[in-house]
């Protein structure tokens, strides 16, 4: 099987889609925070980045799930900053702190081409959203060099549905987070408007492009959504609801890696419910309503 933007793209058509992803950062509207701002000229919006790239690290991980390590690992770019600002960010300093550096276009292109030849089984871009429009000049690049593994989503699920269209026939596995099924408690623990509204739509459109997880005979994801939903302590994620979403508007099919190592970092104490790991048993809980609901993949 091979990748979408080799099967069903040629350089011409994802040259216009770069084009028009760079033409709104002059605007930004990238995401769903709409910031207006013209990044082009380094004005910066809530994501903290203008048109310059920064990432933090990149190489094979062995941490992701099973269907994209493999034997030889995920390739993972991890990209500095973020369009949310969880209080709780375990990885914090990259995402709100700013560390990273700085990288070109073609160098991005050559990361991917470098985490190809070492074998990795995809390209896994964390913490995309905010640098949509310069990944998609790099894979240009990549492709012209070669490039023809996978490319990965991971993303928070804060997205916007018109830069979703832009990407279609791009990625191939969509991961989102769903974090919360309540648009209060997003605005609060991740400064963000109408995140339950937004990622309903978000995560609908990714199944509409890409279906259910595709995984070949060796074991490895080729194509379709993955989500992620993190337990909260206090039930601050509102599981249950998020499950009812997965299981009754997406497919009961749906790979869903329900997980249970939160542990409160960065501003976490400022909210007093987070000033906790989960226990075993709202954990249990979760994972025997997913069940319940028919979802089987992925947390078992």
């Amino acid at each position: 099987m091979l990748p979408l933007y080799l099967e069903r793209l040629n350089l011409l058509e994802l040259n216009k889609r770069a084009e028009i992803l760079k033409k709104m950062l002059e605007e930004c509207r990238i995401c769903p925070n709409e910031c207006a701002v013209n990044r082009l000229q380094g004005e910066i919006g809530n994501c903290h980045s203008a048109d310059e790239v920064l990432i933090s690290s990149y190489g094979p991980h062995f941490g992701e799930e099973p269907e994209l390590v493999g034997l030889y690992g995920s390739g993972t770019i991890f990209f500095t900053n973020c369009n949310l600002s969880c209080v709780y960010c375990q990885n914090y300093d990259i995402s709100q702190l700013g560390i990273g550096n700085r990288i070109s276009i073609d160098e991005i292109a050559n990361i991917m081409i470098s985490l190809q030849s070492r074998g990795c089984h995809n390209i896994n871009l964390v913490t995309p959203t905010h640098f949509v429009p310069q990944i998609v000049e790099a894979l240009i690049i990549a492709i012209e060099k070669g490039l023809e593994i996978p490319l990965v989503y991971n993303c928070g699920g804060y997205e916007s549905v018109e830069t979703l269209h832009l990407l279609e026939d791009i990625i191939d596995i969509y991961m989102p987070d769903i974090k919360y099924s309540d648009n209060e408690v997003a605005a609060r623990l991740s400064g963000i408007k109408n995140y339950w509204n937004v990622v309903r739509s978000a995560v609908k459109e990714m199944h509409i492009q890409v279906g259910d997880l595709h995984i070949d005979k060796k074991g490895i994801a080729r194509r379709g959504l993955l989500v992620r939903h993190l337990v909260l302590p206090n039930n601050l994620a509102g599981s249950e609801k998020v499950i009812d979403f997965i299981a009754d508007e997406i497919s009961e099919e749906t790979y869903l890696n329900i997980m249970d190592q939160y542990r409160p970092a960065f501003k976490a104490a400022e909210e007093q419910k987070l000033m906790r790991r989960i226990k075993s048993d709202e954990f249990e809980r979760v994972v025997e309503y997913a069940r319940f609901k028919g979802l089987h993949r992925g947390f078992v």
